[in-house]
């Protein structure tokens, strides 16, 4: 029953992460739409930390025993998570994704690429890894994978949303340098904590941006889509998908958790279909075969280890 529960909350995280990529979509809407954010991009995701960051927050308090963040590793932790993990990461993939050329699907793809960058980092950044000669092809594979989604045109290289694919591609790599950069601290926060302060710090930040960017709340037009899209994002995407994402963690480790980016652009492609209209293309399919080849080939021994250990077999 427990390997059941298991699969079903692997499942519903890569659902409700991969479905996250959709919403934004639809809570963007469009040039020429009747509302929502498209104007003020950023805005939409502060607020949606807003909410989310409040959510969590009171979660932290009621699981944590001290949830305030105590000395300087503890506030250094929450600095680059509201820096790198919420603020940048977001920024860049809200942005990115006002470009109709950028599906919810080739989102989706092009962020699964942040397992392989953060070993990448990982290498410059924690002196105990190192990617072996195998490991840098692989990391050359999944760059290569987004290379081939972003399909770009060498006559005219801002056609066919290449700027937006590529600020979407420094989305990843923000959170995969966040990811490394809180390992290197290592101030043993509770995760709880740490993610709650983050999200409201960042959520701080973005309004920043936000405000010097000239976005403003007064331009939003609150349609229904955009206020289902931002209830969404901030209670099920964000606060339930952290939450599962916890239990996950300490069921099955970073390895088996980090396929959860893998499985989550299919739901985002069935989202981005069933209510976006979006259709697929083949080098969306194309680049993610290239993106998940290069994390097999990253992390082919823990992925060999884990295999083993799931079918019983010595390690």
């Amino acid at each position: 029953m427990s390997r059941y529960r298991t699969l079903f909350l692997f499942l519903l995280l890569a659902a409700v992460w991969g479905s996250a990529f959709m919403a934004i979509k639809a809570g963007l809407g469009t040039p020429t739409g009747p509302g929502g954010f498209f104007e003020t991009p950023v805005l939409f995701a502060a607020v949606r930390y807003d909410l989310a960051g409040v959510l969590m927050l009171a979660y932290a308090v009621i699981v944590v025993d001290d949830p305030i963040p105590r000395g300087r590793d503890e506030w250094a932790t929450v600095a680059v998570g509201a820096v790198l993990l919420i603020a940048a990461y977001h920024v860049f993939l809200f942005v990115g994704e006002t470009d109709p050329a950028v599906t919810s699907a080739a989102a989706a793809v092009i962020i699964s690429l942040s397992p392989a960058l953060t070993t990448g980092f990982a290498r410059a950044f924690l002196p105990s890894e190192s990617l072996t000669a195998v490991g840098v092809a692989g990391l050359g594979v999944g760059l290569a994978g987004v290379v081939v989604l972003t399909d770009p045109d060498p006559g005219n290289l801002l056609a066919g949303g290449v700027v937006a694919k590529f600020l979407v591609f420094l989305a990843a790599a923000s959170f995969a340098l966040g990811s490394v950069l809180t390992r290197r601290i290592d101030a043993g926060m509770p995760i709880e904590s740490m993610e709650a302060w983050s999200m409201l710090g960042g959520a701080l930040l973005m309004h920043g941006v936000a405000y010097g960017s000239g976005e403003r709340l007064a331009e939003v037009v609150w349609t229904t889509d955009a206020l289902l899209a931002l209830g969404y994002l901030s209670v099920v995407s964000s606060a339930l998908g952290f939450l599962v994402y916890f239990d996950l963690l300490d069921r099955l480790g970073p390895v088996e958790i980090n396929l959860v980016s893998y499985v989550a652009p299919g739901f985002a492609a069935l989202a981005g279909w069933l209510f976006l209209a979006e259709t697929p293309t083949p080098a969306t399919g194309l680049g993610f075969l290239f993106v998940f080849a290069g994390f097999l080939l990253l992390k082919r021994d823990a992925v060999r280890t884990e295999l083993a250990r799931f079918r019983g077999e010595p390690a």
